[in-house]
């Protein structure tokens, strides 16, 4: 069978943008299709002053199922978890596609200040199920960014695309968790995906995160292809100075640390990660200190996952789905960068994520 072609369209020249052009706002917007492939999602994370790690989604078309629905993640200090997972049929869900303007059932995500395109907008979300809720505003610090065109091409057929509505943003307002209110701040996220395709077909495994350090931002993921896509990788990476996006890149390379097995996820990840940007503009170093959160994909497959089915059928299962797993975890940075003629270095903590399709 041929390999089929991955093509990231950035401006250029090579794979980088020259010119860090402004996003327009209907980027962020919905990019409905009929295809039964399609999938879109509006996502929103925040790390409180209060120790809580809250994520959101609003999904028109969730990326495995295609299903309209919403997620609630909350990780407490003390390091329990609480998630929720609610579908909706496809006629409670709508959305903007002028804009962030997502409604699904009673939950919502928008923005309510825009400033104009390649200004600073605020988003603000309210998601509810089961006993938990958010209620929040993102005022963001650093304009809306995407690699290149933002988007990726996988064959003629599929394809991914991503725009960092909000690469860095100050987050104020409250959520609910097992019945109590929290009023919050602390500093936050947004992005939104979409695209057409069946991603454990294309995608081997990914890295994603971002870094806070002072007056720098980093956003970067790094997503591998599986054989049939010749192994291709994808290394999207962003450096923010202040409130200007500085450097807008996929020539990266990526140094793995030593591999841990996690019998939990049933997935091994590696200890440590580097990403070096061409030219020495920048290099971030990771080192796993904590898994926040480790998960066997498999066990959210109908059926797959159910503890009597699971150990006997494991290894055909593997065959024919695969081995995902997912993985956050808290790590220790250190980042290198030129800025302005001078060379700073960073270092702090934060939050990052792994996962396996295959």
């Amino acid at each position: 069978m041929a390999t089929l072609q991955v093509v990231d369209r950035w401006t250029g020249p090579g794979n980088r943008d020259e010119v860090i052009n402004p996003v327009p706002m209907r980027e962020n917007g919905a990019h409905p299709s009929p295809d039964k492939g399609h999938f879109e999602h509006w996502y929103f994370d925040a790390r409180l002053d209060d120790g809580h790690v809250i994520v959101g989604f609003l999904q028109t078309a969730e990326l495995m199922t295609k299903k309209a629905g919403v997620e609630l993640h909350v990780y407490e200090p003390n390091g329990t978890r609480h998630e929720v997972r609610k579908f909706y049929p496809h006629a409670q869900a709508s959305a903007s596609t002028e804009k962030c303007d997502v409604r699904v059932a009673h939950n919502w995500g928008r923005v309510v200040e825009d400033f104009a395109d390649g200004g600073l907008p605020t988003h603000q979300i309210h998601i509810a199920e089961d006993g938990m809720q958010f209620d929040l505003t993102f005022e963001s610090l650093v304009p809306m960014w995407q690699p290149g065109e933002g988007l990726t091409n996988y064959g003629e057929d599929s394809f991914f695309a991503w725009v960092v509505a909000a690469p860095k943003a100050k987050v104020t307002g409250s959520i609910v968790v097992n019945g109590k209110r929290h009023e919050v701040s602390g500093i936050g996220y947004h992005d939104h995906n979409w695209g057409k395709g069946t991603m454990p077909r294309i995608v081997d495994h990914w890295y994603w995160g971002r870094v806070y350090a002072d007056d720098l931002t980093v956003v970067y993921a790094t997503i591998f292809t599986t054989g049939r896509f010749g192994n291709a990788v994808s290394t999207p990476f962003m450096l923010a100075s202040g409130s200007d996006v500085v450097l807008s890149t996929g020539e990266i390379e990526i140094e793995e640390g030593p591999s841990v097995y996690n019998e939990i996820a049933d997935q091994s990840y590696p200890s440590s990660l580097t990403l070096r940007a061409g030219g020495g503009a920048a290099e971030l170093r990771l080192d796993v200190k904590e898994i926040i959160h480790a998960h066997d994909l498999l066990n959210d497959v109908p059926v797959v996952g159910k503890r009597f089915v699971k150990p006997v059928a494991k290894p055909v299962i593997n065959r024919l789905l695969g081995n995902p797993g997912y993985f956050r975890f808290r790590s220790d940075f250190t980042l290198t960068a030129e800025v302005g003629g001078e060379t700073v270095v960073r270092t702090g903590s934060t939050l990052h994520e792994a996962v396996a399709l295959r």
